[in-house]
C-alpha cells in the first residue's frame, strides 16, 4: 500500500466528523476519505448482523477507493464488526473507537460517571469488558440514548425538541451528582451545549 494513499473514515452518518476533525489536528499531513452511511442512520438500532454487513460494505468501498487504513469512526460499528474486519482485512489498520471510560475513570476516581451511547454499544461485549475493567474504581452508570443521534443527522442541534429528550434521557439519573459524563456516540459531541446545560457547570463531559 503506498504510504500517501488516504486514511478511510466511516460512520453510521455525520457524527464520524468528530472524528475526523480530531484527527486532522494529530495529522494535518495525512490525506483522508469520509463515508457517513446516514441512508442507513441509526445503527444503534439495527440488529448486530445487520451492522457487520453495513460496515462490511462501508470498509470495501473505502478500500475500493485506495484507503491505507480504516478508522471505524462510529462506537457502535466498532462494537459490531472491528475483531470480524481486522480478520477479514489483517494487513489493514482497522483503528476503532470506544467510549472515553478509561480517561473519565483516571480523572475521577471513586467518582460517579455516566456514559451516554446507543443502546447496541451498551449490550455489546466491548463495552462490558470496559465496565468489568473500571467497575471497582468508580460508579459507571449506563445511559442508552438510542434516538438521540438524530437530531444530528437532522441537523437539529439546538432547541426545544433537543431539550427536552434529554431531559427525558437524563433526568432519572441527575437526582444525585454526578462527576462526569462520557459520550459514547461520536454524534453526541455536537451536541454538548445542551448536555452542559442539563447536568450543569461542575460535570465534565469526555468525548
Amino acid at each position: 500500500m503506498d504510504r500517501t494513499s488516504p486514511v478511510g473514515f466511516f460512520d453510521s452518518g455525520l457524527g464520524g466528523i468528530s472524528v475526523l476533525r480530531g484527527t486532522l489536528n494529530l495529522l494535518p499531513g495525512e490525506d483522508y476519505l469520509y463515508f457517513g452511511d446516514s441512508f442507513h442512520a441509526p445503527y444503534g438500532t439495527r440488529p448486530l448482523e445487520e451492522v457487520r454487513e453495513l460496515s462490511q460494505a462501508a470498509a470495501e468501498h473505502l478500500l475500493e477507493q485506495g484507503a491505507k487504513a480504516i478508522v471505524i469512526a462510529c462506537n457502535t460499528a466498532t462494537s459490531a464488526a472491528a475483531a470480524m474486519l481486522r480478520e477479514r482485512y489483517p494487513e489493514i489498520p482497522i483503528i476503532g473507537t470506544e467510549p472515553a471510560l478509561k480517561p473519565a475513570v483516571e480523572r475521577h476516581p471513586g467518582g460517579r460517571i455516566l456514559v451516554m451511547a446507543t443502546a447496541m454499544t451498551l449490550k455489546e461485549q466491548k463495552f462490558f469488558d470496559l465496565w468489568d475493567h473500571f467497575r471497582e474504581q468508580a460508579e459507571i452508570v449506563p445511559v442508552p440514548c438510542s434516538g438521540l443521534m438524530d437530531f444530528v443527522e437532522r441537523g437539529e442541534l439546538r432547541g426545544d425538541r433537543l431539550e427536552q429528550f434529554l431531559l427525558e434521557k437524563l433526568d432519572p439519573f441527575t437526582k444525585v451528582p454526578v462527576d462526569a459524563v462520557v459520550l459514547g456516540c461520536t454524534h453526541y459531541p455536537f451536541l454538548s451545549s445542551t448536555i452542559r446545560r442539563i447536568v450543569g457547570r461542575k460535570t465534565e463531559i469526555l468525548d
